[in-house]
């Protein structure tokens, strides 16, 4: 098995909250930064998915806080779809510092939006297969 998509992220003192921690929001931008990433790498950019007439949509996320990041800290951020039957598809990730230790881990639940009937499309994995340029970054 490969290891799963990166972006290293360091922390910015103005994400942080009065204890010094990042903020919990700022968690979301930074799992989120890493799934868009990831698309950009596979070949698949937010006027390509827009041209094909669909767009990502969040349905669920959990994040479980491990671990402290502070300003300064550099973060390595990874992304791994998972595939299932049906309209949705997970997507796991890691706040991982250099140093090794997991800092937060993301768990969400996805789809792809008809932008035209604005309801899930039936099978995602088969519109990224035609968007992307690089299926393997899917896990397709």
């Amino acid at each position: 098995m490969s290891e799963p998509f990166s972006v290293r992220v360091t922390v910015r003192g103005y994400e942080t909250d009065v204890q010094g921690h990042l903020n919990q929001a700022v968690y979301l931008n930074y799992a989120e930064h890493a799934r868009w990433s990831l698309l950009k790498a596979a070949g698949v950019s937010q006027a390509r998915l827009v041209g094909g007439g669909v767009g990502p949509v969040a349905l669920e996320t959990t994040i479980r806080y491990r671990r402290e990041l502070l300003a300064g800290d550099e973060v390595d951020v990874t992304c791994e779809f998972e595939w299932g039957g049906g309209k949705t598809f997970r997507i796991r990730q890691e706040m991982r510092k250099t140093d090794g230790t997991v800092a937060a881990e993301v768990t969400a639940v996805g789809g792809l939006l008809d932008l035209k009937e604005r309801k899930l499309v039936a099978d995602p994995r088969e519109v990224f297969k035609e968007l992307a340029t690089d299926l393997g970054l899917f896990g397709l």
